[in-house]
């Protein structure tokens, strides 16, 4: 549930934050339920609110900026100079010509979106949800680059040593070569990219451990172990998520909420992480994605065959290093035109995971108060309109996820509303 301005990182790739308090939300309005802003103070939604518009043009700006510059280096010949250039720099070899260019976009785009991010950092930092200072924001920064690259140079590598192989047939070996890694990197994600970010220390024995773990075994669900993500040093931000795949599966909860929720609220969180895995959506979002990665490489390999596109880039054939810019061009219009299904799909499931949680608690009235409380730290808009909600937001809204908690009850009998500055009642 880090909100970062248009929408929570989230869905069901076993990293999904269960809070959902998507920060890009915009005004309120009615509600979901007509409701409206019932569960919240005036001043709690307009809170909400004034955090969107701050940081939603800059965050927007940046991703739009980002399409922009690759677009324009793959969809003229300025990719292919810069290809051409850094491959020169680095002794004109081929290899050199697909390293260097692959590593030259990375960093150019960095560079293009780093003043977006630092400006959303400054905005964040005002509402108190920012609590690291600018070295270590900058560490972060370098290590996501260079992840990012020993992702980045060893899948250029690879691709064009098919297209070296067979331009016109690379696509075949390289879609399950895709469909592998991405279920590789699901695997490995909690076990090597979470630590290079988080310190995670053993939840202490006690009753709040021992309710999470009888929680998990009345779900039939193993898990490995129940962690503490020391997410204190960068946000007031409150999360927790269940991630990893069969014996890397653990409970994982944000520091933050362990110290701002009770212990039946972070119990109700964790139930919604359970939810995900009772209903397979960390399985079928790995497989999904493999799916998707493939299909995404058999469509890279339609486009880079596409003789007016090559021409545009100044390339040949997929084999020629200098489409390497086109390739990344493609690569991301089609996966910004895919973010509004991605997003609608997650919402679904976090919204049946929601249900779960009921269901396995029985607690709508915990759920609604656990609701508010994250909205309110982590300063959510908490009914956004529904056009940013239909493209961005991975979750549902606090106020539709209240309202949804609000009509379970009251197929049951009974009322739900999470008051203003209190508990449910």
């Amino acid at each position: 549930m880090d909100a970062d301005g248009v929408s929570s990182r989230g869905g069901a790739d076993g990293r999904d934050g269960a809070g959902g308090a998507d920060g890009g939300g915009v005004n309120g309005g009615g509600g979901a339920d007509g409701g409206g802003y019932r569960d919240f103070t005036p001043e709690e939604a307009a809170r909400g609110c004034a955090l969107r518009r701050a940081q939603t043009p800059w965050v927007l700006g940046g991703r739009l900026a980002g399409l922009a510059l690759t677009a324009g280096l793959g969809l003229t010949g300025a990719g292919a100079a810069l290809v051409t250039a850094v491959g020169g720099l680095l002794g004109g070899t081929r290899t050199a010509q697909v390293l260097g260019g692959a590593a030259a976009l990375v960093l150019l785009g960095e560079a293009l979106r780093l003043p977006f991010a630092a400006r959303v950092r400054v905005v964040r930092r005002g509402y108190g949800l920012v609590t690291q200072g600018w070295g270590g924001w900058a560490v972060d920064v370098l290590r996501g680059l260079l992840l990012t690259l020993v992702l980045v140079l060893p899948a250029a590598y690879g691709v064009y040593a098919l297209t070296a192989w067979s331009p016109q047939r690379w696509w075949l070996p390289a879609a399950g070569a895709a469909a592998v890694l991405a279920v590789a990197l699901s695997f490995l994600f909690p076990l090597v990219v979470e630590p290079l970010f988080n310190r995670f220390t053993p939840m202490p024995d006690g009753a709040l451990r021992t309710a999470l773990l009888d929680l998990a075994g009345r779900d039939g669900v193993a898990v490995r172990e129940v962690l503490v993500a020391d997410a204190s040093r960068r946000t007031t931000a409150l999360n927790a998520y269940v991630s990893g795949l069969g014996a890397t599966r653990r409970i994982v909860a944000y520091d933050t909420l362990l110290t701002t929720a009770g212990p039946r609220e972070v119990e109700l969180v964790v139930a919604h992480e359970l939810g995900h895995v009772v209903h397979r959506d960390v399985l079928r979002g790995t497989l999904l994605g493999a799916a998707g990665a493939a299909a995404g490489v058999c469509l890279l390999g339609l486009l880079l065959s596409l003789e007016p596109l090559l021409g545009a880039a100044g390339a040949a054939d997929a084999a020629d290093p200098r489409s390497l810019p086109l390739l990344a061009a493609c690569a991301a219009l089609a996966g910004a035109l895919a973010g509004p299904p991605r997003c609608a799909v997650s919402r679904r499931l976090e919204a049946r995971a929601d249900r779960h949680a009921l269901d396995l608690t029985g607690d709508p009235r915990a759920f609604a108060a656990m609701q508010r409380r994250l909205a309110v730290a982590n300063v959510a808009d908490v009914d956004p309109p529904r056009v940013l909600e239909l493209l961005f937001a991975t979750h549902p809204s606090a106020v539709r996820r209240i309202a949804a908690a609000r009509a379970w009850e009251s197929a049951r009998g009974g009322a739900v509303v999470a008051r203003p500055g209190g508990d449910a009642a």
